[in-house]
């Protein structure tokens, strides 16, 4: 089964740069309640094709919550999803659209954040910083790259954010045309006195590898350095979505899982939106996303394939076995995290939480 959809009105298209325009999503009153975002998160949209009916893709929100819904897309190559977003989306359409979702979002909004972006990996970072700014009391350092001058993102929002936070905000623009690629050691030298805050890195494959590597040289905690995952979506999370092939995302090489699983009925302890529910009959057969549905839990999902975070979880007891896994990093398994859409019990009792 699908999770609920809406068709929701575009009353707004703006256009960022010649490549990048942000999607504006009127919400009726009725589905009001499905869209209370964190920052950081993203929307899955399905998209026209003439070829194969719907194609679903994942978009992060570049709003902060309380401000207009709204998902920036920039045009990729290849990217079947984004030119036809960028070349026929006018205010006035509609398009199918999942609730909010995503586990790249921050868990104290007090906190002084080190916000990395690189290109189009921006839009969950400024969400991060819109919101820090209006509800949150800490600084906030943003290292922002790319190509030129004309491929800046939010440029004047970025200039007005900082000059109405100067005591907060810090903005340092990093253009490859005049410094180059930065460097290992340039990425290290920036971050090196702001070990105390909370590091979020979005961006290119390779830019996010050259950060989080410049991070943990300098021993950043784990539990402040969070990397944004991307993942073309393969499955079928609308219930009629056809899969369009295209190069729009990075697709991470899959961690391994844990080997076995039970035999006998498990017993789940499983806490999402501050409610913890007990179970003594998940059968070992059944991924958990299943098991929860079965029972009427609305857990959170996107792809079913296991090629998003949008169903991640954290393991406090037991352990679990992911039958697939093209997201999550031997890090994130590290600290617990799994997918609920793949998770097999592999322990006669688990214990996880949404939050």
């Amino acid at each position: 089964m699908a999770t609920d959809s809406f068709l929701l009105p575009v009353s707004d298209i703006v256009k960022e740069t010649s490549e990048a325009h942000s999607i504006v999503f009127e919400l009726p009153d009725d589905v009001r309640h499905a869209f209370q975002p964190k920052p950081g998160q993203f929307l899955t949209v399905a998209v026209p094709s003439d070829r194969d009916g719907l194609a679903a893709r994942c978009y992060s929100l570049s709003s902060a919550p309380g401000d207009p819904l709204t998902v920036t897309v920039k045009r990729t190559v290849d990217g079947y999803a984004s030119n036809w977003i960028c070349d026929n989306l006018q205010p006035g359409d509609t398009l199918r659209v999942l609730p909010p979702s995503g586990i790249f979002t921050p868990a104290n909004i007090d906190a002084d954040f080190l916000l990395f972006a690189g290109g189009s990996g921006v839009t969950p970072i400024i969400s991060i910083a819109r919101t820090a700014l209006r509800e949150g009391t800490g600084r906030i350092v943003v290292f922002y790259a790319n190509r030129d001058e004309r491929s800046v993102i939010f440029a004047e929002e970025w200039a007005r954010l900082a000059a109405e936070h100067p005591d907060r905000l810090q903005v340092v623009h990093w253009l490859e045309s005049v410094q180059g690629l930065p460097t290992g050691e340039q990425l290290k030298a920036f971050a090196a006195d702001r070990l105390t805050y909370d590091a979020f890195v979005c961006g290119p494959a390779p830019f996010m590898k050259a950060t989080i590597a410049a991070l943990k040289e300098l021993e950043f905690p784990r539990a402040r350095r969070h990397q944004e995952k991307f993942a073309s979506l393969g499955g079928n999370p609308f219930g009629d979505v056809a899969p369009v092939e295209d190069a729009e995302a990075e697709v991470v090489e899959p961690a391994e899982a844990a080997d076995g699983v039970t035999k006998q009925p498990v017993t789940l302890e499983i806490e999402l939106d501050g409610t913890t529910t007990t179970y003594d009959d998940w059968d070992p057969g059944t991924p958990m996303l299943e098991f929860l549905e079965a029972k009427g839990v609305q857990a959170p999902y996107s792809c079913r394939e296991g090629e998003c975070s949008a169903c991640a979880f954290r393991l406090l007891e037991g352990e679990v076995k992911m039958v697939r896994n093209d997201v999550l990093e031997q890090e994130d398994l590290d600290d617990g995290i799994r997918l609920g859409c793949q998770s097999l019990p592999t322990t006669d009792t688990v214990r996880g939480t949404y939050s």
